[in-house]
């Protein structure tokens, strides 16, 4: 199947007291580039959740937000520094008695004092924890990959629509290139008739001039290669699969044999179809940018 590079996943997981949200959103872009927000609490988890999403995803440049949200009520507790309460006591006392003050120092007041009692955290479950987060961000991924392939559908259908157009026009040059010779020749005989008069006309001189001409706006090798590109893009479109630089490369070759046909033509109708041709070529390269 074709997945467009642009997406967007969300998932939301709560366990218990814990909640883990995961939102990403993703744009064009040559590589696969993941850039990843996450809380303090679970930096350390970076790494495996980068190696998690390139599991889901080969190109794009995909920005993650997680946040995290912890409601139990004893996710901390209160920690009592007995040694630095003695060493504030024994300094209190050596000022009272240098400077003859009354030592008024309280229990209160004493742990009022800087580091005294400090809240820490209590210590996380690693493992619990990460599969909370290993789910929440394979769902997310799930659903971001899910709305690739929808969008990849659509630029699915689209090229092959534009390939199937881009077939009529080269068709269309195809029928009308032996048109050109044959109205040229008609042409050139009229004006050399025309000069000469009554005098008899060189067949084979006509003959020469029509043959350089007809080799001179040849494009049936162009037209063999850019038809051979097309069945080829529609052909990598049908098996799916990672293929958009592929698919780039294609339209890169499709342009080029379209600008030779171009450069060859000297007939006004046949410059339009080639120029329309060019025009389609160009809006396949541009949906071909974003798909992965």
């Amino acid at each position: 199947m074709i997945k467009s590079m642009t997406g967007f996943g969300r998932c939301e997981q709560t366990e218990e007291n814990r909640k883990i949200v995961v939102e990403m959103k993703a744009v064009n872009h040559r590589y696969c580039d993941i850039n990843v927000k996450l809380p303090k609490k679970l930096s350390f988890f970076e790494s495996a959740v980068r190696t998690l999403m390139k599991k889901y995803i080969q190109r794009g440049k995909v920005d993650v937000y997680i946040t995290y949200e912890d409601y139990t009520e004893h996710n901390v507790c209160l920690k009592y520094n007995k040694e630095l309460a003695r060493e504030y006591l024994e300094h209190l006392k050596a000022m009272s008695e240098a400077f003859g003050i009354a030592d008024d120092v309280t229990v209160t007041r004493l742990s009022q004092y800087p580091e005294v009692f400090t809240l820490e955290e209590q210590s996380l479950d690693e493992d619990e924890l990460w599969k909370l987060l290993e789910k929440a961000v394979s769902v997310a991924c799930e659903r971001f990959v899910q709305t690739r392939i929808d969008e990849g559908s659509r630029l699915k259908a689209d090229l092959l629509s534009k390939l199937d157009g881009m077939l009529e026009n080269v068709a269309f040059i195809e029928a009308r290139s032996p048109q050109i010779v044959a109205e040229y020749q008609q042409k050139l005989r009229g004006k050399v008739e025309e000069l000469l008069g009554d005098n008899t006309v060189d067949e084979a001189r006509i003959l020469t001039e029509v043959t350089i001409f007809a080799d001179k706006i040849c494009v049936d090798e162009e037209l063999v290669r850019l038809k051979s590109h097309i069945e080829n893009m529609k052909e990598t479109l049908e098996a799916g699969g990672s293929v958009g630089r592929k698919l780039d490369f294609i339209a890169q070759e499709m342009n080029r044999e379209a600008n030779t046909t171009l450069s060859k033509s000297n007939d006004l109708t046949l410059s339009n179809c080639a120029i329309d041709l060019k025009t389609e070529i160009e809006k396949v390269r541009e949906q071909v940018q974003n798909i992965e």
